[in-house]
């Protein structure tokens, strides 16, 4: 009997991975994927912890959510409600007794679980909290990819981070780093590339740290891992996030000029531009180090260009401290960022600093680093006019006769296009710069970078 599954993904790529795959082991019990939550025979919400108020949120939408289930059981059926992700792993105890109707609580590292999970609930044993960290890699029990896929596919390579960031709240909510062997790395990409991925963007909590047991006995870095997915036929393009500074091994930063496939677009964050700020939020790392990093990128491939996060507000953080922010944003001319005011994470180290800052002075700086960053993305999409740049066409756009695609720099491109180039990377001259993406007209055949 075929039932209906909806699931909704807050927050990071890792959970879209995340979601992907909660839906391929529910497949086999028969769930199929619904775009409404009205007409669902479970509804799953896979949660991310990192913003502010994550648990707020959840908690709103579960209340809007709860009739839904209502109805169905007056009506004789029965509807599934199931919490996963980081919330649900740092939350579990406080999802169930604030919303006892909730069935399924499961942390990221249990959802192979699932099946195990739903069997219970239907021989009556009740709801279901299980945000252990097995000592079983989920991956090994993971069911081998089966469906299409998109142009554009994630692969996850690395769970957990080991770095304890005093703002962070992922070693809590995701455990103790841990690699994947490169085996199955290779092995799942290639059934991606089959079932019609042509770019994988590799995921990690800390991706760069990756260190995986290779096929000879040794352990592979990220860089070699890289290599070896750069010489799989049928895969056009990689990506790779999210990085850690301390974590660009001079054999990664090589990946970067001898692999064709590896994208010239890095995202590398930095969080603050000063010192202080940075021991503060224990990132292991000074702004000199940052740099000399940004300069072996770039002396590798001049034409890479970088992303960042940033944090605004940390406890402590002085105007002086804001100012060297502002200051290494114009340095290295980021060409796109994610910037946030700090909020305190219940169990983090950062939550017990003295030296909170005011609110109003984060929202003041927080408007004036966005205000610069936006600067530094537009000068960069307005320099992509009458170039030529090669863009993999992902899906059909708005308009009849219209592709959309991203180009290397990770930047949303629309062309007319005939729907045989979906999949295919085309030169695209640009000839129009928009807020959020850039248009122009396919110059001639297929390119292959």
């Amino acid at each position: 009997m075929k039932r209906k599954l909806y699931i909704r993904t807050y927050g990071c790529q890792m959970n879209v991975y995340d979601s992907a795959r909660m839906a391929e082991v529910l497949a086999p019990l028969g769930y199929v994927a619904t775009d409404t939550a009205e007409d669902a025979d479970m509804i799953l919400l896979n949660t991310c912890h990192i913003r502010e108020k994550a648990a707020d949120k959840l908690f709103s939408d579960l209340g809007r959510l709860w009739p839904l289930k209502a109805r169905k059981a007056h009506s004789g059926g029965t509807l599934v409600l199931a919490v996963a992700g980081c919330v649900a792993q740092a939350e579990g105890a406080e999802i169930r007794a604030r919303a006892p109707y909730v069935d399924l609580v499961l942390g990221p590292q249990t959802y192979h679980r699932l099946p195990e999970m739903i069997a219970r609930l239907a021989r009556g044993e009740g709801p279901v909290l299980d945000t252990e960290f097995p000592p079983e890699p989920k991956f090994d029990f993971l069911p081998a990819i089966a469906s299409p896929q998109a142009v554009s596919a994630f692969l996850s390579v690395q769970e957990g981070c080991d770095k304890f960031c005093t703002f962070c709240v992922v070693p809590y909510t995701r455990g103790a780093e841990f690699s994947r062997p490169a085996a199955a790395i290779l092995a799942e990409a290639e059934r991606l590339i089959d079932h019609g991925a042509r770019e994988i963007t590799l995921l990690g909590q800390n991706v760069n740290a990756y260190h995986g047991a290779g096929g000879d006995d040794e352990i592979w870095g990220l860089g070699r891992l890289i290599r070896a997915l750069g010489a799989l036929p049928g895969l056009q393009r990689l990506r790779y996030t999210t990085s850690h500074p301390r974590d660009m091994s001079d054999e990664l930063i090589a990946a970067h000029r001898d692999v064709a496939a590896l994208m010239p677009f890095l995202h590398l964050p930095v969080q603050s531009g000063a010192d202080r700020v940075l021991e503060a939020m224990n990132r292991g790392h000074t702004i000199d180090d940052y740099r000399r990093t940004i300069d072996k990128l770039r002396a590798a491939r001049p034409d890479i260009a970088l992303s960042s996060d940033f944090i605004v507000g940390f406890p402590g953080e002085s105007d002086a401290d804001f100012a060297a922010t502002l200051d290494l944003v114009r340095e290295i001319g980021f060409v796109q960022a994610y910037s946030f005011k700090y909020s305190k994470r219940p169990g983090t180290p950062g939550a017990a600093l003295c030296g909170q800052i005011p609110e109003a002075v984060k929202a003041a700086r927080l408007q004036m680093l966005q205000d610069l960053l936006d600067t530094h993305q537009r000068r960069f999409n307005e320099a992509c006019a009458g170039r030529v740049l090669p863009v993999l066409f992902e899906k059909p756009g708005r308009h009849p006769g219209q592709l959309v695609g991203r180009s290397p720099y990770l930047q949303w491109v629309h062309a007319a296009a005939p729907p045989r180039c979906q999949g295919m990377v085309m030169p695209v001259r640009i000839a129009g710069i928009g807020p959020n993406s850039l248009a122009g007209a396919v110059e001639v055949e297929e390119v292959t970078a």
